[in-house]
């Protein structure tokens, strides 16, 4: 999905006061966001991601009757418009600094401590858009990488049924990065809801357990992390489990942008070969 046909579909759902043309692009990845006056504007790739947002709309609604901080519905349904997903959301006041490793634990714990939700969520299908993600990257990646990443997808996903958690199942954010925090003039809000599932809390722990070994995360920040959940998910033998997992399915996301952007390509390419050479100290970098 381009630029072009998100705006095409942006100004086909009239949700905006104004023109499309008009509104903000804050990101471009698997969804178009955008911004204008209070509201901002999700699009989403394909119509396979239809149930997907209305789930995550459903998910904010409950973590605003939980009086958890969370970014807040405009609209009460996705809509599918020119088969793209459409939902709107409250704006966020400007970010007052940028979120740390701390704002993330403080709410992983909050929704860490949820009883199961009253929205049927999935189990958090780490692997799940591996096959789609290699498929939108088509020819632009070598078919010997993506077989490898299909072998490491199932293996993992074995691995994964098996484990024994150390904490008690229950909602997760799914994707849990300091990018998915704001921090407005009240404080650390958690954005970005649409991985939201029902699965092993250490899922949230890992993505930072990885920030550290692949992303470049300094020692005192991944401390900080730490200190404020409670608790380290490198003790658990369970780690390098899904630790294996989420970086196989990193790579295969950033596949998909492979065809039109070379950087991507580098990007997947040098991924491919750490896991291969299986040299855990190769840096990546975030795309």
């Amino acid at each position: 999905m381009d630029e072009a046909a998100a705006r095409n579909a942006l100004a086909a759902a009239g949700v905006l006061p104004g023109a499309a043309r008009e509104a903000r692009l804050l990101a471009l990845g698997e969804n178009a966001v955008f911004a204008a006056g209070d509201l901002v504007v999700k699009v989403g790739r394909d119509a396979e991601l239809l149930d997907r947002a209305r789930r995550e709309l459903a998910v904010a609604r409950w973590l605003a009757e939980a009086g958890v901080s969370a970014v807040r519905p405009a609209g009460s349904e996705a809509l599918l418009v020119e088969g793209h997903p459409v939902t709107v959301w409250h704006r966020l006041p400007d970010p007052v600094r940028p979120a740390g490793p701390r704002d993330l634990a403080e709410l992983l714990r909050a929704v860490h401590a949820l009883p199961a939700p009253p929205v049927e969520l999935p189990p958090r299908d780490l692997l799940g858009g591996v096959e789609r993600w290699l498929r939108l990257a088509g020819d632009a990646i070598d078919p010997a990488d993506a077989a490898y990443l299909r072998e490491r997808r199932d293996g993992f996903a074995s691995a994964a049924a098996a484990l024994t958690p150390r904490l008690p199942p229950g909602p997760i954010h799914g994707d849990a990065l300091p990018r998915n925090v704001h921090v407005g003039p009240h404080g650390p809000v958690l954005v970005d809801l649409e991985t939201f599932s029902v699965d092993l809390r250490e899922h949230d722990l890992v993505v930072m357990a990885l920030s550290h070994d692949r992303y470049g995360l300094s020692d005192e920040a991944y401390a900080s992390f730490v200190e404020a959940y409670g608790w380290d998910v490198r003790a658990w033998e369970g780690c390098s489990v899904l630790r294996g997992a989420r970086e196989t399915a990193s790579c295969a996301w950033v596949a998909q942008h492979a065809p039109d952007n070379p950087k991507a390509l580098a990007e997947f390419e040098r991924r491919v070969a750490s896991l291969r050479e299986g040299d855990e100290t190769v840096r990546w970098y975030p795309f």
